[in-house]
C-alpha cells in the first residue's frame, strides 16, 4: 500500500481523488493530511473519518516519515514549493497539484532542486485522459502529422486554464515557445471569452478560448496533414487516469508522466499570454522575454477562491 500524506483541503482533489482510490481499488491511499488553508478543522475531520486516515499533523514534517508520497494540492501555487519540501529534504516522492508554479522565480528553484535531485511528479489530470490518450495512440501513417489546435476551457485564466495548455503540450510532444493574447468577446450572460494562440517548438501552433467565470468542457479539434480529429474529453475520467499514472510511477518508474520541465514550460508560457494581454497590447511574448515581475498571484487566488468557498468535506 502507498501511504499518501495530503497536505491542503482547499480544492476538491484531495476528497475527488480519495473517492478514485477507493471505488477503483487501488493500492494508493491517504493516510495523514496536514490542513492549514481556509477550511476549517471540521472539515478536516471529516475527511479524516470518511477516508480512514491514521490523522492530521501540526506540522508537514510530523507526517514525512510516516508516509511514502506527498501530495501538495493547496489552491495557492506559491506555496506549493514550500509545502514539498520536507518531503524533498527526506529524499521522499512528491505530486505537486496543478498549477504547480506560477512566477518564473518559483520556475528555476523547481527545476533546480530536480536537477539535484528532488522526485516531484506532477500535474494536470486532463493530460491524461483516455480520449487524449487514444488519439495519440493512433499511428501516424494513419492520422498524420499534426498542424494545429483548438480548444475550449473555462473557470478562470490559470488555475482551471492550465488544463487545456497541458492537454496542448501532451498533443504537441514538444516545449512551447511563445503566447499571444489574441483579444476577448463577451457572452449574452456577461462572461468574458478570452482567446490565446500558443507556438510549439516543433512548428505546431495552438488556440484556446477560455469561458472565464463558468466551467466548459474540454473539446478540441486537432487538425493533421491527413484530415482533422475532434475530441471531446469525459472529465468524470480523468482523475483515475492521472492516478494509475502515478501510481505506475511511484512502483516501476514507467510512467506517462510528464517531466518537471514540461509541466513548468506550461505554466510559463501562459505567463507570456499574460504579458501579452496586459502590457504588449497583443503582440507575441516569447519565453525569454519574462521576468522575475511576471507572475500570476497565487495569494490573491487564494485569498478570492476562499471567500467563494463552500463546504465540500461533509456528509
Amino acid at each position: 500500500m502507498i501511504k499518501i500524506g495530503g497536505v491542503s483541503l482547499d480544492v476538491s482533489h484531495p476528497m475527488g481523488f480519495a473517492e478514485e482510490l477507493e471505488k477503483y481499488c487501488m493500492d494508493m491511499k491517504y493516510e495523514y493530511v496536514y490542513n492549514k488553508g481556509f477550511r476549517g478543522d471540521d472539515e478536516t475531520d471529516w475527511f479524516v473519518k470518511r477516508f480512514g486516515l491514521q490523522g492530521k499533523v501540526d506540522a508537514i514534517e510530523e507526517m514525512v516519515d510516516k508516509v511514502d508520497v506527498g501530495f501538495v494540492q493547496s489552491c495557492n501555487w506559491d506555496k506549493h514549493l514550500d509545502e514539498a519540501m520536507p518531503f524533498i529534504k527526506a529524499g521522499k516522492p512528491v505530486f505537486i497539484d496543478k498549477p504547480v508554479i506560477g512566477n518564473l522565480k518559483d520556475a528555476e528553484k523547481l527545476l533546480s532542486l530536480v536537477k539535484d535531485g528532488a522526485y516531484v511528479i506532477g500535474s494536470s489530470s486532463a493530460r491524461h485522459a483516455d480520449e487524449i490518450q487514444a488519439f495519440l495512440r493512433k499511428p501516424i501513417a494513419e492520422r498524420g502529422d499534426i498542424v494545429s489546435i483548438f480548444g475550449t476551457c473555462g473557470v478562470d485564466e490559470f488555475n482551471y486554464s492550465i488544463h487545456i495548455v497541458e492537454i496542448f503540450s501532451e498533443i504537441a510532444g514538444a516545449k512551447a515557445i511563445s503566447c499571444r493574447f489574441d483579444g476577448y468577446g463577451v457572452a449574452p450572460d456577461g462572461h468574458k471569452v478570452e482567446t490565446y494562440t500558443l507556438a510549439f517548438e516543433n512548428g505546431i501552433i495552438a488556440q484556446y478560448h477560455t469561458y472565464i467565470g463558468g466551467w466548459r468542457p474540454f473539446h478540441l479539434t486537432v487538425m493533421t496533414t491527413k484530415g482533422s480529429y475532434q475530441i471531446a474529453v469525459d472529465s468524470s475520467k480523468i482523475y483515475v487516469s492521472l492516478l494509475r499514472e502515478i501510481y505506475r510511477e511511484l512502483t516501476s518508474k514507467k510512467s506517462n508522466l510528464a517531466d518537471v520541465e514540461t509541466l513548468v514550460n506550461c505554466s510559463l508560457v501562459m505567463l507570456c499570454g499574460k504579458k501579452s494581454r496586459d502590457e504588449k497590447q497583443g503582440a507575441t511574448v516569447c519565453l525569454e522575454e519574462l521576468t522575475y515581475n511576471d507572475k500570476f498571484d497565487g495569494y490573491a487566488f487564494e485569498k478570492t477562491y476562499a471567500a467563494n468557498a463552500s463546504k465540500i468535506y461533509k456528509d
